[in-house]
């Protein structure tokens, strides 16, 4: 997912601020279900732990291209690896476990998210 870097996003340097790394990862994940028509209405995900690495800053005006790779899928979570690429250098790089959640307990991943998880899975 490309994405440019807005004035929102960068601190008082015109460098993005930390955190907004993890929200355009939460944004590309999310997109990846949105695509393919997933609602969150009965379950979701949380995320149960990251690691990150942060290689170089963005700044203002500059795109962005953030891809996910899911690592692992096991019954209940699965882990991914999302990196942020500017002009084609790695900038960014988190593993991330996701914990499926239905009635706000673990749950077996659905069916339907399998078909779209599988897809990224290397």
């Amino acid at each position: 997912m490309k994405r440019r870097i807005y004035y929102a996003d960068t601190d008082a340097g015109g460098i993005v601020y930390h955190p907004r790394y993890l929200a355009f990862c939460e944004e590309a994940r999310s997109e990846i279900f949105f695509k393919s028509g997933i609602t969150f209405d009965e379950s979701f995900y949380v995320v149960k732990e990251i690691n990150a690495k942060f290689l170089k800053p963005a700044s203002l005006g500059d795109v962005i291209d953030i891809k996910t790779a899911i690592t692992s899928i096991k019954r209940t979570y699965i882990i991914l690896l999302q990196e942020i690429y500017l002009e084609d250098k790695k900038i960014f790089e988190a593993e991330i476990t996701l914990v499926h959640l239905k009635n706000n307990k673990p749950a077996k991943i659905p069916l339907k998210h399998l078909e779209v998880i599988n897809e990224y899975k290397i």
